[in-house]
């Protein structure tokens, strides 16, 4: 009992740490937020410039399409980053050495992360979606709200899964392996659907797409915002994510693990070039 009590004030220790550290960069995080909303704005605009183009599809549709691709991976995408740029925060607290030889089980920091980057998540995504609602008329009157919150935080486990992984990146290589997982997060964009669904793409492409977590988020949030499908009917889209996230998350944890291992032995936790 005192080894869980132990381990459960580390993790409320890791997550008030991460606030902290929000709170001390709060200029920049204010830049990054300001640009996720320019980001999301766009596409808005963009949905409404494509019925000026000839396209026949409902403009008000077409928009909320978009905002919801654009909103949906904000999320997504602070929280892979958040846990993936976990070592990367370290380095450059000049942290890494204290937190790695700490007595405090890994998994307990890397959860706590995650648990820190859903909540973040969660209160940046709601700022962006109040302050894209004074631009563009929502109406949200069929949507299945409940639905969609489920679709998502399932889709968070696999999300959380993908990006402890690709936080052994800037472990192993701190020269460019935080690029290295900017470009992998570049690369699930474009096999997601995001922006379009994944039937334009090539075959091989779609073959892919059937494996990213972020495709399945997409469309079961979309079925439940745009036209409002049912809970139950949503589960064609949750069983995917679910099976993905009981794979993901403990093959992050893993692999995290064993670079950890390596890295330590390789003395490269302190390099910093």
């Amino acid at each position: 009992m005192e080894a869980v009590l132990r381990e459960l004030r580390a993790a409320l220790a890791f997550m008030e740490r991460n606030f902290n550290l929000i709170k001390r960069y709060w200029k920049w995080e204010l830049v990054f937020f300001a640009y996720t909303v320019a980001n999301t704005v766009t596409m808005g605009f963009i949905g409404k410039g494509a019925v000026s183009f000839g396209a026949t599809v409902d403009v008000n549709y077409l928009v909320m399409y978009m905002l919801i691709g654009s909103i949906l991976w904000g999320y997504l995408s602070i929280l892979f980053e958040i846990v993936a740029e976990t070592v990367a925060w370290e380095r450059w607290e000049d942290t890494i050495e204290y937190t790695f030889m700490a007595p405090v089980q890994r998994a307990t920091h890397l959860l706590s992360v995650c648990i820190f980057s859903v909540l973040y998540g969660v209160l940046r995504s709601a700022l962006i979606l109040m302050v894209v609602s004074l631009l563009f008329e929502l109406n949200l009157s069929r949507a299945n709200l409940v639905g969609a919150g489920l679709v998502l935080g399932v889709a968070s486990l696999s999300f959380i899964g993908l990006g402890i992984a690709g936080a052994v990146l800037p472990l192993i290589s701190p020269e460019k392996g935080v690029q290295v997982v900017h470009i992998f997060q570049a690369i699930l964009l474009m096999f997601s659907g995001v922006y379009y669904e994944i039937d334009v793409l090539p075959m091989w492409m779609q073959k892919i797409a059937a494996l990213s977590p972020a495709t399945y988020a997409l469309r079961g949030m979309r079925a439940a915002i745009l036209h409002g499908v049912k809970t139950a009917e949503l589960w064609r889209e949750i069983y995917p994510l679910l099976i993905l996230g009981v794979l993901l998350l403990p093959l992050g944890i893993t692999i995290f693990y064993r670079v950890e291992n390596f890295a330590k032995k390789r003395g490269l936790l302190k390099r910093n070039g």
